[in-house]
């Protein structure tokens, strides 16, 4: 493959993961990245004193990153200090309504008898199987493979064909099912926002996300150093296999010649040449033509109505008091329905949201590991909004805190804040373009949601799409499998040729 360069654009994990197998396979790879770090989602902002955690906290999937590692002749436990969590979020609704989920089912069955009575562990049982089994159902043919069509996938879901897809429960809204299993609003809400993960409403989103369920619940683990740390042990792998890993720089055209890719020009006007360029950039900028006219040909638009949902969070160095807090917290609305129809119909940051806590210094133990008790925590605070291009008014972000603040004291949490830095879904629109400040790419609503995110393959050739926007999905574990598949796709495609 003497002649063959590739292209990476974008250190989101989806690119550094394509990066680092297709320079262990031996190509030329240049990565080029226009922040000063690897990442992308997986970030870290500063609030007064403390480094926060901005972008994805919870870490599952591990088998994931352990392959990939060891398809490149590395360690991951050597690279990145993993811990399992005991506790896997803390719930709460209200100043007396407590429940803890938990990495041991049989712990979790019994919070939900004393929670909920024996009738809702009973579903509790029963979901949990049906959750499994639609993981176990899509693992093989579609979080692994390359992304099916709905007639492959009910061909390679096992012996049984489309009935072996019902089993999936793609017809049935995620709502809907979790009523058949708990009587409880208060645990359809907690397990209905899992939905959330992939920046969907349980009330539009398919029963097949329960599958997320499932994942959380085979592991959750603590990296030291924050998800940032996890992407920075990618790159540094990435760059002792070979690849050149360009910061501060970003690309501003894909080169189209002859009919194929041809090249990559840089913000700063320089060319790079190369036969496959790996776009890690939302689907969406693609189609929009940020990255030129033939590239935008290459995939399909995410019309403004289809985006995932956004977030406002408030990335804080403070002092929590009267509620005992974890790593993973949960405050729940009191209303999810009127909650998703602001997100969702209104366009508008909820009048009562669920309140997402991560208190990074914490663990199963609930106190921040280095038990000074003086020094303020890092904390981060989300909130689902709507993806939208129009910014919020300072007016709309100081009421969105106001209203936060009022879900958090009335679970009986206060927080004095000393350093605040806020993000709304317009910043996240300036660090992702074209996206309205969706994290998630397309919401998964409806049960055709799935196969309408592009595949690594694009109609350009020499084109592929690496991220959280294409297959198989969002979130760290997902994004990285579409850098595998990218990076399969470029090494099958040089095979062929």
């Amino acid at each position: 493959m003497p002649d063959e360069r590739v292209v990476v654009i974008g250190a989101g994990i989806g690119g550094l993961v394509a990066a680092l197998t297709l320079a262990a396979a031996g190509l030329p790879v240049t990565l080029v990245e226009k922040e000063a770090t690897p990442g992308g989602k997986m970030r870290r902002v500063a609030a007064g004193p403390c480094r926060v955690e901005a972008g994805p906290t919870v870490f599952t999937m591990r088998w994931v990153f352990e392959e990939i590692f060891s398809e490149c002749g590395a360690d991951l436990g050597a690279r990145v200090a993993l811990s399992p969590a005991a506790i896997l979020a803390r719930h709460a609704w209200s100043a007396g309504e407590r429940l803890d989920l938990f990495a041991d089912p049989a712990r979790s069955e019994a919070a939900i008898a004393d929670f909920a009575g024996a009738r809702d562990a009973e579903g509790f049982r029963r979901f949990r199987a049906r959750a499994g089994e639609i993981y176990r159902t899509l693992e093989g043919p579609f979080i692994r493979g390359q992304r099916p069509s709905p007639v492959d996938l009910a061909m390679r879901a096992g012996p049984w064909g489309m009935g072996g897809l019902m089993r999936i429960q793609p017809f049935t809204t995620m709502w809907t099912a979790l009523c058949e299993h708990f009587r409880d609003p208060r645990l359809r809400q907690l397990f209905g926002r899992y939905a959330t993960y992939c920046g969907s409403s349980p009330f539009s989103a398919p029963a097949t996300l329960m599958l997320v369920a499932h994942v959380e619940m085979e592991g959750v683990w603590t990296v030291e150093g924050g998800l940032s740390r996890l992407a920075a042990a990618v790159a540094d792998l990435a760059a002792e296999r070979g690849a050149d890993l360009r910061y501060g720089v970003g690309a501003e055209r894909i080169e189209v010649a002859g009919g194929r890719v041809a090249g990559v020009t840089l913000t700063t006007g320089e060319r790079l040449p190369a036969t496959r360029v790996v776009a890690n950039a939302d689907a969406a900028a693609l189609a929009d033509g940020l990255f030129g006219r033939e590239p935008a040909r290459a995939v399909e638009p995410v019309p403004a109505s289809e985006r995932s949902l956004s977030a406002v969070t408030f990335a804080l160095a403070g002092r929590p008091d009267g509620f005992p807090l974890v790593r993973h917290n949960v405050f729940f609305s009191p209303d999810y329905a009127a909650e998703f129809a602001d997100l969702t119909q209104g366009a508008r940051l909820p009048r009562d949201p669920t309140v997402y806590v991560c208190a990074q210094e914490r663990g199963d133990h609930g106190l921040p590991d280095r038990g000074d008790g003086a020094s303020p925590e890092a904390l981060l605070c989300l909130v689902n909004a709507p993806a939208r291009d129009a910014p919020l008014s300072p007016e709309e972000i100081a009421r969105c805190h106001d209203t936060m603040s009022r879900r958090l004291s009335a679970c009986g949490l206060t927080i004095a804040e000393t350093a605040r830095t806020t993000t709304t879904p317009t910043e996240f629109a300036r660090l992702f373009p074209a996206t309205g400040g969706a994290l998630y790419g397309r919401a998964s609503h409806g049960w055709m949601a799935s196969f309408r995110r592009p595949g690594a393959r694009t109609r350009l050739p020499g084109l592929y799409l690496a991220g959280g926007s294409v297959h198989p999905g969002p979130g760290v574990p997902m994004a990285a499998q579409s850098g595998r598949l990218a990076a399969a796709s470029v090494l099958r495609d040089l095979g062929s040729t």
